[in-house]
């Protein structure tokens, strides 16, 4: 046994893993008295009070793995199948994004399905919980909501009579738990919280979503402990200034990691795009220097994007290079590859480049496009109007072919493009060179 030292509340019984004058649940002065809390370190025990014992795989029951229909199609595409019972998904993405818009219109999808569902709130009271879900129109019954900012509130909601079907905590850097030190969002306290809840809904047929902020190089924070605890790691980005949002799947133990879903957001919420082949696309001016059609492919799904660049001389004496969307170094490995084997002068030059639509990729089949739109506004010259690129730079300047070609090439036919830039078509720069603009200038 680990025996350490909490503060419990005569008021109110809240506790609190430090003393403080001020009780933090009822906000009573002096009311926090030390009290023994005993943390076993033994196997836990079963519901019934025996411990678990070995079962056999082939004896599980098909109903205790079957998934559950969230109410939105897409995510369900996304996850697999739907929720599964008793698994826990970690969502993460920058304040303000709409994680918590999201998980509304989730817990409001599984109330219209006749089942269950809690969205436990950390950040928020109750009257704005209600406030955001009346504007979204998800108010009825079997939504239920509490703001808390105690894990055993949490606890008690899996413990109950009706444990619900579907439990959302927003977020797990606000819940503090008496059982480790620190304050809430510490490394311990996200750990502690983290692990009492995925081990309690192991036991139960709820599913778990935790709602994890995001440090400001874009990773969940909190221990990486946490991403390996949960079953399902989901990840929304986008822009705040764009109306688009990409929901990714970054780890998921019961169906293909290697999904997205594309979203907008409007003043009901996150709505579904259906067919985002040419979403990102938006009003594309292809008279203009500077803009090349690129096919990338994110998942399983083929996007045709407008790659953006402006190569303009440089009064400084180290010219820029700057990139939106993609990797600043791979821009600067391409132009470095597009000076040496093509002989250009880009050291006088500013390089802006970017992916238009608020779209951020790490396909290397974007290097084709990247360097034919550098090209184009290098010469001042707009590329041919339904011109489509794919293909990875070497550092040979020879175009290697990229993953999902076939897949490529279909989506271009079905969209009309003409001509394909590729791997076959144009096997080196020199040869993408001539093709668009003929001889060098």
């Amino acid at each position: 046994m680990k025996i350490k030292e909490a503060y419990r509340c005569t008021s109110c019984g809240g506790q609190s893993p430090r003393w403080q004058g001020q009780c933090p649940s009822c906000k009573e002065w002096n009311t926090l008295e030390p009290v023994t809390v005993n943390r076993a370190t033994a196997a836990p025990m079963g519901a019934d009070g025996a411990r678990d014992q070995p079962r056999l795989l082939e004896g599980l029951k098909a109903e205790e793995l079957a998934a559950r229909p969230s109410g939105i199609e897409a995510l369900d595409a996304l996850l697999g199948n739907g929720l599964v019972p008793g698994a826990a998904i970690l969502l993460g993405g920058e304040p303000g994004i709409g994680k918590s818009t999201l998980l509304l219109q989730l817990a409001g999808g599984q109330a219209r399905l006749g089942r269950s569902a809690v969205y436990l709130s950390g950040e928020e009271s109750l009257p704005q919980l209600k406030g955001r879900a009346e504007r979204l129109g998800l108010l009825g019954p079997g939504l239920m909501a509490l703001a808390t900012n105690r894990v055993e509130d949490a606890l008690a909601v899996l413990d109950g009579p009706n444990p619900p079907d579907l439990l959302i905590v927003d977020s797990v850097q606000t819940l503090a738990s008496p059982l480790a030190e620190g304050i809430p969002g510490s490394v311990g306290q996200v750990r502690a919280v983290s692990g009492e809840l995925v081990e309690k809904t192991k036991r139960t047929d709820t599913t778990l979503i935790l709602v994890g902020h995001v440090t400001k190089d874009g990773q969940i924070a909190g221990p990486k402990l946490l991403e390996h605890m949960v079953d399902t790691v989901l990840y929304l980005e986008g822009d705040r200034k764009h109306f688009s949002r990409v929901l990714r799947v970054l780890k998921n133990r019961f169906g293909p990691s290697d999904e997205l879903a594309v979203f907008t957001m409007t003043e009901r919420g996150l709505e579904v795009v259906e067919d985002p082949a040419t979403f990102f696309l938006g009003a594309r001016d292809p008279s203009l220097s500077g803009t090349a059609m690129a096919l990338a492919v994110d998942g399983q799904r083929p996007f045709a994007v407008e790659v953006q660049a402006l190569a303009s001389k440089s009064f400084l004496s180290i010219p820029r290079r700057t990139a939106l969307g993609f990797d600043t170094n791979r821009l600067n490995l391409l132009l470095a590859v597009l000076e040496k084997r093509l002989k250009l002068n880009l050291g006088g030059n500013d390089i802006y480049a970017k992916i238009s639509g608020g779209l951020a990729s790490r396909d290397p089949g974007l290097d084709l496009a990247v360097v034919s739109a550098v090209l184009s506004s290098y010469y001042d010259r707009p590329l041919p109007e339904m011109a489509v690129f794919w293909g990875e730079i070497d550092l040979n300047g020879q175009v290697r072919p990229v993953v999902a070609h076939e897949v490529r090439l279909k989506q271009a036919a079905r969209l009309g493009h003409e001509p394909v830039c590729h791997a076959e078509t144009c096997p080196t720069l020199a040869e993408l060179q001539r093709t668009l603009f003929g001889k060098a200038e």
